[in-house]
């Protein structure tokens, strides 16, 4: 019942009748202690693990956030950790570290493997019963391992399969290990290696079992979403239903403990600074038993962290969230931007929304008759909400160009404009060859690049249209309320014309039949007022007299209709540069047969699939990458599980959020800045193919890191040491089971 060291070469390596400690650290300093448990586990073992995981909490200072996880049902970070998969080998400690020891080769096993990002290996009978169509069998001899592909794989098992027995042979066996591959359906083209596997799992009879489907739950996000309040107050612990979706952050207070129920699907605790020790020591116990009372299964994921230490998922269940160190300002912040550094440091342009200065070239049409009409670039700026626009923004980067397509939708826009819009949207893609991200654009919600496009002229008229001989809507009075700190933020937005529109903390225009007031309310700054006086210029040429909040005259009152309670309170908001939330990518694909979405944690480039969509979260758009493989259906799918995904959040997210399309090879900074070392060049790099006449060729590779060997196609000896040099695969691959990054050149003669 105490803890005991895992060697490093163990890593990934669980006995289904243990329970394990796994202490992960992060580049920034934060850890998370995951406590794992075996599936044949004893409960007085995972009694043990619990009490363990609390003390090694409370000696690294109550900042780690803690997880419980469950053999089978762990949660996408944990199975991040481990990037060539996990292994669940039978027995438990009585049966020995000894299967990892490096060098052991008195090793005879069956694993089944399963996934297709984040792969498991369960150790199954040594048997032809084990098999089944659709996974991927390792069996391992100790010197030889043999991997079998199901008919029904595919291609991104096949690879993580190869990937998992790889690290096998490197970490337990030293590297010194022959795997070979037996495709399922051709099994007659490795007669050799049939014969050994028949040797040690007997003739194979009868028909051999059908797939067995992948598990289809969704962790991503549940609908279902409640906030528990838990206290000792009484002497015992007691948990009480505080709320329900969506959450707010002033729910939480420092003196007291809560529990998230993510629908059953994970529970997440919360510990305020300020709680009592009894409630702090039993989060994790409470939850537990939050589980059996729920009648929850016993898979169920559990996190617990502290005030200040919140996990990126807890998060993203509050509809905002403001660090407790992070100060509050007053209005809207000006940022100025220095295109060089922009384009220098990718993180800042994806911070702040922007992949240059917007002093590219713009070209705008408008959505006629399902046809494109171009719009007179003394109209740009203006934008009615009785229609649809294409707005074309290039700029260089790089010596190379690049195209950002905007499609504005109108709020009265017909169901037709908004369908033309995104379809005319392809054919100008197609025109670029493909190289535009296309980004949806709701009225209303501009995000911050397009609003420095128009360099604080941006006007939104609520109805009608720009269209050429139709005359605007007849009205006597009309309101503005104005925007922005700069020529990079501004924009005016047409209103109710009465009392209740206006808001303390911003500029109004009013226009009027007889004459125009420029209100300035009591909350907001020098520079909005700069920024209102310039807009108003633009909305009317006539003079405007001057208004102060609270000093209107009784004209003013009687243009709106009359005095009307209005919004007084100020407005703070966040500086810019710090995110709101965490980024959080998603997998999308339907290669098991049906659309699924799956988390990928502590995501980097090479997380990105090029035969899947990808779905990158930044709270305030949502990025959806189409890999160059990723069929048609998937695309499609992954737009609707867009909406789908803000329509469930439960953060109540809005579903007008910017939808920004970016295909592989043209992703701009602001998507780019996401992902820690990007690399431009990464899908430039060619990828060799087999030649005609291969087979009778000598054919070498420059392998990382950079060994030239050689073999003959198709044969499977190892290639000659080369020396001192690190060591080679001491086995023959072909060139569709290498990683798909990596690098390889072809030398043939």
């Amino acid at each position: 019942m105490e803890m005991v060291p895992v060697p490093p070469q163990g890593y990934g390596n669980f006995f289904e009748g243990d329970c394990y400690l796994v202490l992960y650290r992060s580049a920034g300093g934060a850890a998370d202690i995951h406590y794992w448990i075996g599936g044949s586990s004893s409960q007085d073992e995972q009694g043990a693990a619990a009490i363990l995981v609390t003390q090694l909490d409370e000696s690294l200072g109550g900042s780690p956030v803690q997880h419980r996880q469950v053999q089978g049902a762990e949660s996408p970070s944990f199975r991040s950790y481990f990037k060539n998969g996990l292994i669940y080998k039978k027995g438990g400690v009585a049966s020995g570290f000894q299967h990892v020891e490096t060098n052991c080769y008195s090793v005879l096993r069956l694993l089944r493997v399963k996934g297709r990002k984040n792969v498991t290996a369960t150790e199954v009978d040594v048997s032809w019963n084990s098999f089944n169509k659709g996974d991927i069998f390792l069996l391992d001899m100790g010197k030889n391992i043999i991997q079998w592909n199901g008919p029904q794989s595919n291609r991104r098992e096949k690879l993580k399969a190869v990937l998992l027995a790889q690290d096998i042979r490197d970490r337990e066996r030293g590297g010194r290990a022959q795997i070979n591959v037996v495709e399922g359906s051709d099994e007659e083209d490795s007669p050799e290696l049939m014969k050994t596997m028949m040797a040690v799992l007997g003739q194979r009879t009868g028909q051999m079992k059908d797939a067995v489907p992948d598990d289809s739950r969704n962790k991503a996000q549940h609908q279902s979403v409640k906030l528990y309040h838990v206290t000792d107050n009484s002497g015992k612990l007691v948990v009480q239903e505080v709320a329900s979706q969506p959450l707010t952050q002033d729910l939480l207070h420092s003196t007291d403990c809560y529990l998230v129920d993510q629908g059953g699907s994970s529970l997440l605790v919360w510990k305020g600074r300020q709680a009592s020790p009894v409630e702090r020591r039993s989060a994790l116990s409470s939850a537990v038993g939050f589980i059996k009372a729920k009648s929850y299964p016993a898979t169920t994921n559990v996190e617990v962290m502290s005030e200040g230490a919140e996990s990126a998922i807890f998060k993203h269940l509050f509809q905002s969230w403001r660090e407790t160190n992070q100060t509050m300002g007053l209005g809207m912040e000006q940022v100025k931007f220095n295109v060089m550094e922009l384009h220098a440091r990718p993180e800042l342009a994806a911070q702040q929304r922007m992949v240059d200065d917007a002093s590219g070239d713009v070209k705008i049409w408008r959505i006629e008759n399902v046809e494109l009409a171009e719009v007179k670039p003394s109209s740009y700026g203006q934008f009615y909400g009785g229609d649809c626009y294409l707005v074309l923004y290039s700029y260089r980067m790089s010596s190379r160009q690049h195209y950002i397509l905007y499609m504005w939708q109108g709020r009265h826009a017909t169901r037709d404009e908004v369908t033309a819009c995104a379809f005319q949207a392809v054919n100008v893609d197609n025109s670029l060859q493909g190289a535009a991200v296309q980004v949806r654009v709701v009225m209303g919600k501009e995000p911050r690049h397009f609003l420095a496009i128009f360099k604080g002229k941006l006007i939104l008229f609520e109805g009608g249209t720009g269209r050429p001989g139709v005359a605007p809507p007849s009205t006597d009075t009309r309101l503005f309320q104005v925007r922005g700190t700069s020529e990079l933020n501004t924009k005016a937005t047409e209103v109710p014309a009465r009392a209740s529109s206006l808001n303390t903390n911003d500029v109004f225009l009013l226009k009027t039949p007889a004459t125009s007031y420029l209100w300035y309310g009591k909350g907001c700054s020098g520079d909005e007022r700069l920024m209102g006086r310039a807009m108003s210029d633009v909305l009317s040429k006539e003079d405007k007299q001057v208004v102060m909040e609270d000093q209107e005259p009784a004209e003013f009152w009687v243009a709106l209709g009359g005095k009307a309670p209005y919004a007084r309170d100020k407005r703070y908001s966040q500086p810019k540069e710090v995110p709101l939330h965490a980024p959080r990518l998603f997998e999308c694909s339907n290669q098991t047969g049906r659309f699924q979405m799956e988390e990928v944690n502590d995501f980097t480039q090479t997380d990105l699939d090029e035969e899947d969509v990808m779905l990158l979260d930044t709270w305030e758009e949502v990025f959806l990458w189409i890999g160059s493989s990723a069929n048609q259906h998937e695309t499609q799918e992954a737009v609707n599980s867009a909406l789908d995904y803000l329509r469930t959040h439960p953060a109540g997210r809005d579903l007008d959020t910017p939808l920004i399309s970016v295909k592989q090879g043209y992703e701009p900074p602001t998507f780019t800045g996401w992902f820690n070392a990007w690399d431009p060049h990464k899908w430039s790099v060619s990828r060799g193919a087999k030649g005609e006449g291969a087979g009778q060729e000598d054919v070498g590779f420059l392998y990382p890191p950079h060994l030239i060997f050689k073999t003959a196609y198709p044969g499977s000896a190892s290639p000659p040491s080369p020396g001192s040099s690190p060591r080679p695969p001491p086995h023959w691959m072909c060139l569709e089971h290498l990683p798909r990054d990596a690098p390889v050149g072809i030398l043939t003669r």
